[in-house]
């Protein structure tokens, strides 16, 4: 899941990229209006998250141009407002929640994942549905351990970045750099999927 985080405090924007990132979420910082509109129509994201007042504007006003160019995108706006006037405004462009300052990351987290449950993963003709943990290809279920399962899994949300030997590590009963290469071995061979070895760095399975 993608989300473009916009917000001016670099301390608080980089500690909520930090833990949202640490959630398996891929997170993209602006640190002003006119950042957060270019990356908007650079790249398609599933979720804004918007501090209302910047130094360069508000974000309402972005937010209204984004919903006039018929981007859609969900937006929870992050203010220290209490006004519900400017509350009141924000869902009427379609925001789908608002937090206040001060806050804790994991409210916001709690918050995200409220409105995205998502069950499903899919990569080319590959579902896995998260919570039974069941992995099909072409329709047909296929059998794989446990240790494979987490291991895919974590390929599957961190799809197009490296992922490290120590994230796989986390994984194994007992890690270590064969038992690591025998169960992506497994996993390539039952699903047929190429994970490329970035010597040195880890491991990548390439978006589609």
């Amino acid at each position: 899941m993608k989300i473009l985080l916009l917000e001016d405090d670099r301390i608080l924007s980089e500690t909520l990229q930090d833990f949202l990132k640490d959630a398996s979420y891929d997170v993209d910082i602006a640190y002003a209006i006119d950042e957060a509109e270019t990356l908007s129509f650079e790249k398609r994201y599933d979720l804004y998250l918007l501090d209302i007042n910047l130094p360069d504007g508000n974000s309402l006003d972005l937010l209204s141009s984004l919903r006039f160019a018929e981007d859609q995108t969900p937006t929870i706006f992050i203010t220290a407002l209490t006004d519900m006037r400017t509350i009141a405004k924000g869902f009427d462009l379609g925001a789908i929640d608002y937090i206040k300052k001060p806050f804790d990351p994991a409210e916001l987290l709690i918050r995200i994942q409220s409105k995205f449950k998502q069950t499903t993963l899919t990569y080319k003709n590959i579902i896995y549905d998260t919570r039974s943990r069941i992995v099909r290809v072409d329709g047909e279920i296929v059998d794989l351990a446990n240790v494979q399962i987490k291991i895919f899994e974590k390929l599957l949300y961190h799809c197009g970045q490296i992922v490290t030997k120590e994230m796989f590590y986390e994984c194994l009963d007992h890690p270590s750099d064969t038992a690591l290469r025998v169960a992506l071995t497994k996993i390539k061979q039952k699903l047929n999927i190429d994970i490329k070895n970035i010597r040195g760095r880890g491991y990548l399975l390439e978006e589609l």
